[in-house]
């Protein structure tokens, strides 16, 4: 990649990152509105190319203590402090980011998280399919964290490890992560003579851990050390990283328009990431056999509907595993379930309109989601026909 190369050509899904300290004026602790108003004017730009725009946003607990008077940087907040700013900040985080993008006539949307939401795969495919909504809806989801409620124990501690798995959840095809600096170096920047940018890094090594500092101000929880593990997360589950200066205005133009920066490339694909994720680490607990009509839909990349179950087979919960079976009885894909067994035993034969009449008009009609399911080799497949 040159310098004059755009990273963000090609990419239809970005996560952006923005930390406290380019939100939020680190001495006066009010938003930085007109920064703020240039990057939402970058992320229409996107969208008008096409380009989905997903954003995980800091700044609840830093807006939320200047509104509350809790301003001292001298004096760390308590918990129960930090939970109230939060509770505070976030209104004033979500009106913020709504009136800069409505100005482009693009719609917001807040997600809140907690850490069970990439965690547990129920919570899992529920964010997901908010998120696929939205994107679809032609919204712009802001997601933070939810500091109101989380405590030490159960909580994510830096928005960009949130970032990462809110990429990967997404299928994002890059992470652009804005920091204080503009990128990564061999050493802190100012506190060595031999430091020098690394402009690209092809894999995250013992050595590029140890070139990671600490945090660079109190309205910041991470630093370049989470950017790293950022960075694990990202590119291991199919998404590239862009690590990139973020304080002036108009930060995505500007990396458009080849400000430096450090690219991680992603080690595979998002499909590779979600076969290994569902083939490899994941226990099936259910059977489901469909007819012929059914495979090859399957093997088309389509959903499996109801309509083409024959049988069901164990006790599993939505997000569970099921291994799917042709009618030759050879398993010919795997994926995590959008129903419950019992459910899937009342749906099973009916079209998409009459389990909605069964269960509701807003329950999921699918069985397997095609975004949650993964075919065998081509060799475990049947042949298929009428």
């Amino acid at each position: 990649m040159t310098a004059a190369a755009n990273p963000l050509a090609g990419v239809k899904r970005l996560t952006i990152k923005i930390g406290s300290s380019l939100l939020v004026d680190t001495k006066t602790g009010q938003l930085r509105r007109n920064w703020l108003e240039s990057l939402c004017a970058d992320i229409a730009a996107l969208r008008s190319e096409g380009t989905d725009v997903i954003v995980v946003s800091s700044g609840a607990i830093a807006l939320g203590r200047a509104i509350l008077g809790l301003t001292s940087a001298k004096k760390a907040l308590t918990l129960d402090q930090a939970q109230a700013a939060a509770s505070v900040g976030q209104i004033a985080l979500s009106q913020a980011w709504r009136d800069a993008l409505a100005k482009h006539q693009v719609i917001t949307g807040q997600i809140l998280v907690t850490p069970n939401i990439t965690e547990e795969r129920r919570q899992f495919l529920n964010a997901r399919a908010t998120l696929s909504t939205l994107l679809g809806l032609g919204a712009v989801p802001i997601i933070n964290e939810n500091d109101s409620v989380a405590t030490a124990e159960i909580r994510y501690g830096d928005n960009d490890r949130l970032s990462a798995r809110m990429a990967a959840m997404a299928n994002s095809d890059l992470l652009l992560l804005f920091s204080d600096v503009d990128g990564l170096y061999t050493a802190p920047p100012g506190s060595s003579a031999d430091a020098h940018h690394l402009a690209r890094v092809e894999s995250i090594t013992p050595e590029i851990e140890a070139m990671a500092g600490g945090a660079a101000s109190h309205l910041s929880r991470g630093g370049m050390t989470t950017k790293i593990d950022a960075a694990k997360i990202a590119t291991g589950s199919g998404t590239a990283m862009i690590i990139a200066k973020g304080a002036d205005n108009h930060p995505i133009n500007a990396v458009v328009e080849g400000a430096r920066h450090t690219y991680f490339p992603a080690r595979q694909s998002h499909a590779a990431a979600r076969k290994r994720w569902i083939l490899g680490t994941l226990g099936v607990t259910g059977e489901i056999h469909v007819d012929a009509g059914a495979a090859r839909a399957l093997m088309a990349g389509k959903s499996l509907l109801p309509v083409g179950v024959t049988r069901v087979g164990g006790h599993f919960g939505r997000g569970d595993t099921l291994a799917i079976f042709g009618p030759d009885g050879v398993e010919i894909a795997r994926g995590l379930a959008s129903m419950s067994d019992e459910e899937a035993q009342t749906a099973k034969g009916r079209k998409s309109a009459e389990i909605a009449a069964l269960f509701g008009p807003a329950s999921r009609t699918e069985l397997v989601h095609a975004d949650n399911l993964v075919l065998m080799a081509a060799d475990a497949r049947p042949a298929v026909s009428e």
